[in-house]
């Protein structure tokens, strides 16, 4: 990516943001994040001993850090945003981290409805009990004395904090494994009446700030192409799984609708639903445009050139090909590449993403006086 065109565009991001923090006139004291890979800091790793190798994490951490990234996820983007700090996996709890300001319960393989195909043992209503769980402790903590206030949230923060959602991709991805599409469209409705119930679970224990991403062009991914796209016909223009992006279409336009629902019968909450498809497939489809040059090829892979993307060989892990040991590498400059492993964004998409869900114009409501906004997206 050019300086000359990441100057400009951290320039134009800087004044935009500028001009739309003047309305804004709170912050959020703590995040308590929902979600699978796309938000995951550390659940998966821990929770199941799943082995992440380098080069994740190198670009930021300059480590694996949990996250299926080489670096910074969205969410990390967005916690900069209000000025918080990252978010701790609920179930790392080595080094006696610090979850005053939030917790994130996003584990990587989750689905909304438990899929036995996926590698996370922690679909979302298993994520909104551990919630429950560690609400239940903070408080009784916090009621044994202030010593312990540094460590787990105020009373009152949850209820004046943030529920951020990210999930529903993985119920999409794996269900065309098992299914024909006509069957995973017809699924949705009860995917989407799991994922409702949630959100009621979390309202009735005091939660009151909704903010839930829909699902991004699940098709254009180097997994979901070496999947379902070897007959030429299923792809479009963009090379991308015409059946999966359909299906994520319909599931966004359900959730968009079960948003605006919840909005009108969850009295005092608000309800902010934000366009994570328009904003991805933008990036894939003018990728020149905002400096890169690798829209759907892996940066971290095994195969080369067009995908670089093994199943068997993931980013970071060694495994055999044709009879010879092979490692997947990550590429020279991941800030040429959207995708980091064929699954998952890289840093610098995942930074480009963030500055356009802070625009608030993929938002509905849109972020007006509602929503915090940056100033600055840190280096």
């Amino acid at each position: 990516m050019s300086f000359k065109l990441f100057f400009l565009t951290t320039l134009l991001l800087f004044y935009t943001l500028f001009f739309l923090s003047e309305s804004v006139d709170f912050k959020y004291p703590a995040v308590f994040n929902f979600g699978d890979s796309n938000s995951d800091t550390g659940n998966l790793v821990t929770g199941t001993a799943a082995v992440l190798n380098p080069p994740n994490g190198e670009k930021y951490f300059h480590k694996p850090s949990g996250r299926f990234c080489d670096g910074r996820l969205i969410v990390d983007f967005l916690m900069d945003a209000m000025e918080l700090p990252f978010l701790n996996a609920y179930l790392d709890s080595i080094g006696a981290p610090s979850f005053r300001k939030g917790c994130n319960f996003a584990a990587a393989g989750s689905s909304i409805v438990p899929n036995p195909l996926s590698v996370s043992p922690f679909p979302l209503g298993i994520q909104v009990a551990q919630f429950l769980r560690f609400k239940e402790r903070s408080l009784d903590l916090l009621a044994k004395g202030k010593k312990l206030s540094t460590y787990v949230p105020h009373k009152e923060y949850f209820r004046q904090g943030l529920y951020m959602f990210d999930i529903g991709q993985n119920d999409l991805a794996l269900g065309f494994r098992s299914k024909s599409e006509d069957q995973v469209i017809a699924s949705i409705p009860s995917i989407l009446l799991e994922f409702e119930t949630g959100i009621k679970n979390l309202y009735n224990q005091g939660a009151r700030k909704f903010w839930i991403h829909n699902t991004g062009p699940v098709g254009c991914l180097p997994q979901s192409i070496t999947f379902f796209g070897k007959d030429p016909s299923k792809l479009d223009d963009l090379g991308c799984v015409i059946s999966l992006n359909n299906a994520a279409k319909l599931f966004n336009l359900q959730l968009h609708a079960l948003c605006s629902k919840m909005q009108g019968q969850l009295s005092d909450a608000s309800v902010t639903y934000t366009d994570m498809f328009r904003i991805k497939l933008n990036l894939i489809s003018n990728y020149s445009r905002y400096g890169f040059e690798q829209p759907k090829m892996a940066c971290c892979g095994y195969g080369g050139p067009p995908l670089n993307f093994n199943n068997e060989i993931r980013c970071g892990r060694t495994g055999s090909s044709n009879g010879t040991s092979v490692t997947a590498k990550g590429c020279d400059d991941s800030t040429e590449y959207i995708i980091w492993d064929g699954i998952h964004y890289t840093e610098a998409a995942n930074r480009h993403i963030s500055s356009q869900i802070l625009t608030g114009k993929y938002s509905d409501p849109p972020f007006a006086d509602k929503m915090p906004f940056l100033k600055r997206l840190r280096s």
